[in-house]
């Protein structure tokens, strides 16, 4: 039910809402942390394991197959043994790979680490935006998600910074901080913010959505009598079970239709889960100290850039999350496509002039650097505002129950399917083309916004229990 009216909002627990939504967007932040900590990495990464332009691609991408992995696979455990319970053992896995690739000398079990890095942050990105849209009140259900992009945004920047310390404290990413090559430290210092998530994780209560699904009715009265109040909990216990399928539980078969494999709001997933990625973000993420040394700047410069990039980021998704509940989804995500498109399209423009140095090195004039700076930094604003926080809102919510966990471990595998073959290619692409590739990105912008506007219905103000299949 929204909640209309001074009387009715009173009830809710915004004491334990706050606490639940401030615990699972912790795997937010370990989210964009870790996809940010090989962004400063890649230096000592091609030294230590002398690593070709594919095999960097390959060791850097190699996180996102294990995010493909754990995505579809935490979707599907989620619904079989509870939302809290997979992001624990994701939170374990989070920890165990950050010590993993701060210490090993070797690039298969690197590699392995990673994979399994990669697999945590595919169960989180999926599992908190479901947790929090499973927990969180109809009216405010959008901000409360969108904080998982702020998270998200926040552990990449906060990547960023701390290997920004650790290269000047070192003198580079490749001299040594007791005994230790920094870019070493930039994969340990991961397990702080691991250890925090995994004890926080033992202090909330499971979703009630699931324990319905698994016939646990009193659990889940319990945990909305404590969020709403005992009257409405019952009420709301009533309408939960009424969505499920009273002959089977959720299973992954409830994503399919006959003729076209996937239901229709399935597809729709999947394309919000490719197209976020088709745009070239996580280039500027994963990237962006390469692609700023390719601009003809230093490290040092480079490295700073990121740490401004992401400042911007978390600005763009505060404004987010102010308008997502009152502007809508959908209007959201057309204003970013229409945005990203300029953008980009300004900095296939920078880049289709530039020349090369003696070494070979990509150098642009003054008006072409300060146009692919600024016009970097407007992409990043105009992705933040929208497909960032949007995307992951949408996926938490745009499901019926019956088929939630299922179809998000779809889109989840699509998503990051999709990630790693933008990252994967980057590099290849680059060295052909830098002004090409953004063109493509270009495209996938101007396509994103037509298929916005046909395939996504808005689901603002709407309970969980009203969305349609």
């Amino acid at each position: 039910m929204q909640l209309n009216g001074q009387g009715e909002a009173a009830k809710v627990n915004m004491a334990l809402i706050s606490a639940i939504v401030a615990v699972a967007t912790i795997g937010g932040l370990l989210f964009g942390y870790d996809s940010g900590a090989v962004n400063g990495t890649q230096g000592g990464l091609t030294e230590k394991f002398n690593l070709s332009e594919a095999a960097l691609g390959f060791t850097v991408g190699s996180l996102l197959i294990g995010c493909a992995a754990g995505a579809f696979f935490a979707g599907r455990l989620a619904d079989i043994i509870g939302r809290r319970t997979v992001m624990i053992l994701a939170a374990i896995l989070f920890l165990g790979s950050a010590l993993v690739q701060g210490l090993t000398d070797s690039h298969t079990i690197f590699v392995i680490a990673r994979f399994a890095a990669g697999m945590a942050v595919g169960a989180a990105s999926v599992l908190s935006p479901l947790y929090i849209s499973e927990m969180a009140p109809a009216n405010i259900r959008g901000r409360l998600t969108t904080v998982q992009q702020v998270m998200i945004i926040t552990g990449l920047t906060a990547a960023f910074v701390v290997n920004y310390l650790l290269a000047q404290a070192a003198g580079d990413s490749l001299s040594e901080i007791a005994g230790r090559q920094a870019w070493r430290w930039m994969y340990l210092a991961q397990a702080v913010p691991a250890i925090v998530f995994l004890v926080a994780l033992f202090f909330i209560p499971e979703s009630p959505r699931y324990l319905v699904s698994r016939g646990r009715d009193a659990e889940a009265l319990d945990v909305l009598t404590r969020i709403f109040g005992t009257d409405e909990a019952q009420r709301k216990v009533v309408e939960i079970k009424a969505s499920f399928s009273a002959d089977h539980r959720p299973r992954l078969s409830d994503v399919t239709a006959p003729g076209t494999v996937f239901r229709p709001i399935v597809w729709a997933g999947i394309m919000l889960a490719t197209f976020q990625q088709f745009v070239g973000i996580n280039i500027i993420f994963y990237y962006g100290e390469t692609l700023w040394k390719l601009a003809g700047v230093s490290e040092e410069v480079a490295l700073e850039r990121n740490i401004f990039s992401g400042l911007v980021s978390i600005a763009a998704v505060l404004a987010a999350l102010v308008m997502i509940d009152k502007l809508g989804r959908k209007p959201l995500l057309m204003i970013g496509s229409a945005g990203m498109a300029v953008t980009l399209g300004a900095m296939t423009w920078a880049f289709s002039g530039a020349g090369t140095d003696a070494a070979g090195n990509l150098v642009l004039n003054e008006t072409a650097g300060y146009t692919a700076l600024i016009a970097a930094n407007l992409y990043v604003i105009f992705f933040n505002f929208s497909w960032g926080p949007v995307m992951w809102v949408m996926l938490g919510e745009m499901f019926p129950n019956q088929m939630r966990g299922s179809a998000l471990a779809v889109a989840g595998l699509a998503q990051w399917g999709a990630n790693y073959l933008v990252v994967q290619s980057f590099p290849s692409m680059a060295s052909w083309s830098l002004a090409g590739t953004y063109a493509l990105y270009t495209a996938a912008a101007v396509i994103s916004w037509f298929l916005v506007k046909s395939l996504i219905n808005e689901t603002k103000g709407k309970e969980l229990e009203q969305m349609q299949g």
